[in-house]
């Protein structure tokens, strides 16, 4: 009886969050007049974000479904909080590029255990390195890719983006999930009462808005 219950209440909760119709204003805003080329997810985050880190399941779900779909999703880091320096935060754009670059999500997952569940921090890029070389990359490659120009253009690509959005008030904390460069997420417009309901909700919301122009 309790597994029919369970089955049931799960049965429900898909229908209600597909059944659900996306409102303007509501559950998402119009950021701009033209959509990207491509169509795109892109997640502004921290690593010393707290929520950042336990939204860290969607963000992997959205990446999941890119992989397996015609949209691609990335993560772009923020310097803003003030946990740290912008420059000890810019450091740590670069290492999420450079993991990116060498194939390593496993290093972003590992920055954030460093600093949310291991409660060390980040002084300065040894403390990155040794992050890299735990994770199975070596010190040679570590220096040859976080240091390389490419790393250091995409790093500085995220910074501009960050700043733009900030100047106009569409980014204005952390996370933030924009669509298609055009749709930004509310995700305080959706009814959910578990972080589980959210991240249906709003995976659902990210889903149907990633096929709009």
């Amino acid at each position: 009886m309790k597994k029919l219950l369970s089955l049931l209440a799960v049965c429900l909760l898909s229908l209600s969050v597909s059944a659900e119709t996306l409102k303007e204003g509501v559950h998402y805003e119009v950021i701009g007049e033209k959509a990207t080329s491509t169509p795109e997810i892109k997640e502004f985050f921290s690593y010393y974000c707290p929520h950042c880190f336990t939204y860290e399941p969607l963000a992997k779900r959205l990446s999941a479904k890119a992989d397996n779909g015609n949209f691609k999703f990335e993560k772009s880091h923020v310097d803003f909080l003030r946990a740290a320096g912008p420059d000890i935060q810019f450091m740590l754009t670069k290492a999420l590029v450079a993991g990116d670059r060498l194939n390593k999500p496993e290093i972003s997952d590992a920055i954030f255990q460093y600093i949310h569940k291991n409660r060390s921090v980040f002084t300065s890029e040894k403390d990155v390195r040794q992050i890299f070389i735990a994770n199975g990359v070596s010190g040679e490659e570590f220096e040859k890719t976080f240091n390389s120009f490419g790393v250091k253009a995409q790093a500085k690509n995220m910074k501009k983006l960050q700043d733009e959005y900030a100047s106009k008030r569409i980014l204005t904390g952390v996370p933030t999930f924009v669509v298609n460069g055009k749709y930004k997420i509310l995700s305080k417009g959706f009814n959910a009462r578990t972080y589980g309901e959210l991240f249906d909700q709003i995976e659902s919301a990210a889903l149907e808005l990633v096929k709009k122009k």
